[in-house]
């Protein structure tokens, strides 16, 4: 009898442990849910804890690994092992895709958490073709720098990595100030033409490029264009007649600017644009104010470090004192882990 009893009192603690045991289970896998809005404007519901995120933009995996959460990555953009030596850690993960699509079926076996990508690209119908696989999409741009901290907060907020978000967004505001403080008492603007990798593309309002040049203290001869990203014409910018010409790069180009080593790739593209034809009249040309900067530091994270190229640019005395290249290394050791290395503007890296 008392061999029987204990018989019983241990199945039962065995069933009441089993039965505790899969109620914290439950729990623990329901976890936290919080509605969050991204930058298409949507209200989203995650699950919490996020334990897989599948990753379609460069911008998105910059912020990603600066919150010391690159190790949630199982999914990357498919063009990262062209930029290898930046990626270490990733790029070797499987390719899923870009801005402009997806590999569905890879993402469905991956099984992702979420997907992280660009408010407008992919377009809408991702959220339906993922919604039967309980695959969440999270549309953050991280190339604007006027939204750029509430999109560090929000994603901060996702992957629970507030401390580092509210580091992050620290850094941004201080270096955001520094260039402010340096515009005080600037008046006289210079006209700004800004051309993207195409020929004659301009920067609009909307852009992330003309942002950049109004925080560096420039009047953007396209400011007063509608749209973001205009076609004009060579006739318009020498009736601009602009002060100074930025000309920024893609890696198809020049190459990644992490894995350069001169500025030769740099300079075959300015010494192209000032030999355009009658473009001898133009200002900028005149006084040699033409500058090419790479794609890295043009919109996305690395903004804040092209804004500052371009206010030494627009204001050297003003910003005689005023590193960026200093800044952008101290972004890629503090934040991503990485050593500085590359060529990133021409001419003029100090």
């Amino acid at each position: 009898m008392k061999k029987y009893f204990t018989i019983i009192c241990i199945t039962t603690l065995l069933f009441c442990l089993l039965v505790s045991g899969e109620t914290v289970t439950r729990e623990a896998m329901a976890g936290e849910s919080i509605s969050i809005k991204d930058a298409a404007g949507r209200s989203v519901e995650v699950s919490l804890p996020i334990k897989k995120l599948v990753v379609l933009t460069s911008d998105a995996l910059e912020i990603i690994r600066a919150l010391k959460a690159e190790d949630l990555v199982i999914g990357v953009y498919s063009d990262i092992s062209r930029n290898s030596q930046f990626w270490p850690k990733l790029k070797d993960k499987p390719k899923v895709g870009n801005w402009k699509g997806l590999n569905y079926e890879l993402v469905a076996e991956l099984n992702p958490d979420i997907v992280l990508c660009y408010s407008q690209r992919p377009g809408r119908d991702m959220e339906r073709k993922l919604e039967p696989f309980g695959v969440k999409v999270i549309r953050l741009d991280f190339f604007r720098l006027g939204t750029l901290e509430k999109e560090v907060a929000v994603l901060g907020r996702i992957l629970k990595k507030e401390k580092e978000a509210m580091d992050i967004i620290a850094w941004y505001r201080k270096n955001l100030e520094l260039i402010q403080k340096g515009l005080k008492n600037i008046s006289d603007q210079p006209d700004v033409y800004i051309e993207g990798d195409s020929k004659y593309h301009t920067a609009g309002p909307g852009s992330g490029g003309h942002e950049m040049c109004v925080l560096a203290g420039g009047h953007n001869i396209a400011s007063n264009l509608s749209i973001p990203y205009p076609e004009i014409t060579p006739e318009w910018i020498l009736m601009n007649n602009p002060n100074l010409i930025v000309k920024t790069t893609t890696k198809s180009t020049c190459g990644t600017s992490y894995s350069m080593t001169d500025a030769i790739p740099l300079k075959r593209i300015r010494d192209r644009v000032m030999a355009r034809p009658a473009w001898e009249n133009i200002r900028a040309v005149k006084e040699n104010k033409v500058f090419v900067m790479a794609n890295e530091i043009w919109t996305g994270p690395r903004a804040i470090i092209g804004t500052g190229y371009m206010a030494k640019w627009f204001y050297p005395d003003a910003f005689k004192e005023f590193d960026p290249k200093k800044l952008h290394k101290e972004y890629l050791e503090k934040f991503q882990s990485i050593k500085y290395q590359g060529v990133y503007v021409y001419p003029n890296e100090n």
